[in-house]
């Protein structure tokens, strides 16, 4: 029998027979049925034991069994791959009929009752047992789908389209289809279409009364404008940071990357508030400027003006985390080819070195475009009047409103205009290729620009950095008075209250009242960072790499999470995982996997954008030599993905730890979060404390990158270095 079949044959028998078949009410994480029962009885019953009372469990035994009839079959014969797919697809359609049919109260529908009668059993939540049977299923499908040549019969990609599709597939869209659905209910629970239709026709989401002298525009527009200005600024400051660090003498490059990772590590609304006691009606800059001029104080900071800024402040950081390693794996040779014909350095940069760098612009702007669309704590600080569809979402789910389907409604809109981008991002880059890393010898280095292009990017550099260093400052020197505007005296006492540390007679105390949320939000950002990286470059390699049928429609659905709200994100995982088949809702799971499908992206387009620049012929070179998909991929991709790997890591780990919108929904009382308890702290006008919290979690966010930065290494590339690029680029 083939080894991988018989691993998953073992890992569902394993599952079926040992495990236990249902969960417990803290999750996964709850290991009490080890002493309750299991594997025979109570809460830890196995599938076997558990369906001696629900006789419905037992057909997933047969499925389970069905390929130990292939012992000694090649994968060459037909039933090899026919019998595969039955125990798959069969065990799949079984897992998920009876998982949807039954429910804690019984039958989940009328029908099912009047047609059976009523059902005494109940089912809960799934367990180990039901997971890994249900992997077991979907693993005997794709190694069927292999056997039958898929992809060229490869079983490493086609087991990782599988995975990726299912796990897609369970953790956004099955949420996002039950939030939608809950829209589209009445009152009387029965669906309504018209009325969906009344609600997507709002003049408050489409009106263009700004254009005609109106005060406002609708929710649609205003995001669509804000987003369209942010991708495009983000891109091209994430660009002019990449050139100072890449192709100018600037000295100060680490550090230089440090700082523009400042905005993209702080907690939200620190921000925004740090901008109004700079700009608001009583900050520093306006009331200087209204006393040096004998003017009033204006409100400009609010509305459009003021969430650009912060959304720029935010965004730029994912830009250049995208746009650095593509920058880099421009090749030299391609560059003093140019030279070499007598091109001078801009010449060069404009239609040599820049053209090869759409991919990272089209990616920045991309995704400079979904964040913004996405934002939520930003335009709820500084929006004013300036309505955009992530609050207008918020504000119909936990407002006085209650009104699921206008959300629903708000969602689809914002996915419209994600979709549109998508495909304008993929029609700007065409079919052309970007291909600069062959593996083949590539000595030289990057060439300087003319020295007109370094002092303006030094400008543009140096001016953003100074903002950013006094908008910090004001955040740091916040955390250290007491009462912001009355009391301005400088204290520890935020930090003491917070994270205070006594040694007692049982030795160590964390007295701080910040201390449990700070642990949880540290663990849970730790263990979904790795995990968003991993399931974010598997599926850019399976975009790059591979072709299948479908694949456009894969890369749109890997993209989707990104694009939604995370109060739509929160709102959906509650509606799709209170009740079985999966019930996560209080535990620390649901949190990881919000973080690791709201995050994927990242990884995803920062591990396209750097593959596009690998040459195919590496992977050819690697299978010809005997290694398969895996191997090629471990030993190959992965040490020249290195700039994606650490895109991915920082991003994810950093946005788990500042995270919001979704948390908000999510969290419990044993799992709260950081930014929760910054947000009670904000809501309560303890400013002092909610800043220093913030504070911390920037120096420590800051630790973390640089261990990640450690971990990953660089990616090395074998260039020589040239003094002569100096001198060449001097004398242009």
């Amino acid at each position: 029998m083939d080894p991988t079949v018989l691993l998953w044959l073992c890992v569902g028998l394993a599952a079926f027979v040992v495990l236990p078949w249902y969960g417990l009410e803290r999750g996964y994480l709850d290991l009490r049925w080890i002493t309750r029962g299991w594997p025979v009885a109570g809460p830890g019953a196995s599938g076997l034991f558990a369906g001696l009372e629900r006789p419905w469990l037992f057909p997933h035994l047969i499925f389970l069994l069905m390929p130990l009839t292939l012992w000694g079959r090649e994968k060459s014969d037909p039933l090899f791959s026919k019998l595969l797919l039955i125990a798959g697809i069969g065990g799949l359609t079984w897992f998920l009929l009876q998982g949807f049919s039954i429910g804690l109260n019984g039958w989940r529908w009328g029908w099912l009752e009047q047609l059976f009668g009523p059902m005494e059993q109940r089912q809960f939540g799934m367990g180990y047992g039901a997971l890994f049977t249900a992997a077991a299923f979907l693993f005997f499908l794709t190694q069927g789908l292999a056997a039958r040549g898929a992809v060229n019969g490869d079983v490493f990609v086609v087991s990782s389209i599988g995975f990726v599709v299912a796990v897609v597939g369970i953790f956004v869209f099955f949420p996002i289809l039950k939030m939608f659905a809950s829209g589209l209910e009445a009152e009387d629970r029965s669906y309504s279409l018209s009325l969906f239709l009344a609600k997507f026709a709002d003049p408050k989401i489409w009106s263009l009364a700004c254009l005609t002298g109106g005060t406002r525009c609708g929710v649609a527009w205003n995001s669509l404008f804000l987003a369209i200005m942010v991708g495009v600024f983000s891109a091209l400051l994430g660009l002019v940071f990449a050139l100072v660090v890449t192709r100018t003498s600037f000295r100060f490059g680490k550090w230089l990357r440090a700082l523009t990772l400042l905005p993209i590590i702080t907690p939200p609304f620190v921000i925004g508030l740090a901008i109004i006691l700079m700009f608001g009606l009583s900050g520093i800059v306006n009331a200087t400027i209204a006393e040096a001029f004998g003017t009033q104080p204006t409100r400009w900071i609010y509305g459009f003006n003021g969430v650009f800024i912060a959304q720029l402040l935010a965004f730029t950081p994912i830009a250049f985390l995208v746009l650095i390693g593509v920058v880099e794996g421009v090749s030299p040779s391609m560059e003093e080819a140019a030279q070499t014909l007598r091109a001078n350095p801009w010449h060069t940069f404009w239609t040599v070195s820049l053209p090869l760098m759409r991919p990272g612009l089209a990616n920045a702007f991309l995704l400079g475009f979904i964040e913004s669309m996405a934002d939520f704590g930003n335009p709820l600080v500084l929006g004013g009047n300036f309505d955009v569809l992530s609050t207008e979402i918020f504000f119909a789910i936990v407002g006085a409103q209650n009104d699921s389907g206008r959300a629903a409604v708000l969602a689809i809109v914002l996915l419209f205009f994600t979709l549109l981008a998508f495909y304008l991002q993929r029609f700007w880059l065409g079919r052309k290729s970007y291909t600069t890393l062959t593996g083949k010898g590539d000595s030289g280095h990057h060439p300087l620009l003319p020295r007109w292009v370094r002092v303006t990017l030094y400008t543009i550099a140096g001016a953003w950095t100074a903002f950013t260093l006094v908008v910090y400052f004001i955040i740091i020197y916040g955390s250290f008075i007491e009462v912001w505007g009355l009391k301005n005296n400088l204290t520890f006492k935020h930090y003491i209250s917070s994270f205070g540390i006594a040694w007692t007679e049982h030795g160590l105390h964390f007295r701080g009242a910040a201390w449990d949320s700070f642990w949880t939000t540290l663990q849970i950002s730790a263990i979904s960072a790795p995990l968003t990286a991993a399931i974010g470059l598997i599926t850019a390699y399976l975009l790059v790499r591979q072709r299948f049928a479908g694949r456009n429609a894969f890369e749109f659905a890997t993209m989707l999470s990104f694009a939604v709200p995370g109060t739509v994100i929160g709102v959906s995982y509650i509606i799709a995982f209170n009740v079985p088949p999966i019930e996560l809702t209080g535990t620390g799971l649901i949190l990881i996997l919000s973080f690791i499908f709201r995050n994927m992206p990242v990884g995803v387009r920062a591990g396209i954008a750097s593959m596009s620049q690998l040459d195919k012929s590496l992977d050819e070179a690697s299978l010809t030599l005997g290694a398969n998909s895996w191997q090629t991929f471990r030993k190959i991709i992965l040490p020249l993905l290195r700039p994606a790997i650490l895109a991915a890591l920082v991003y994810s780990f950093v946005r788990s730890m500042t995270a919001i919108s979704a948390v908000i929904f999510l969290v419990s009382a044993r799992y709260d979060m950081a930014t929760s308890y910054i947000i009670g702290k904000v809501e309560n006008n303890e400013y002092g404390i909610a800043i220093a919290y913030s504070t911390v979690l920037i120096f420590v966010m800051f630790a973390a990158i640089g261990l990640f930065q450690l971990l990953v290494g660089r990616r090395q590339l074998g260039r020589r270095f040239d003094q002569s690029r100096t001198n060449w680029a001097a004398g242009g």
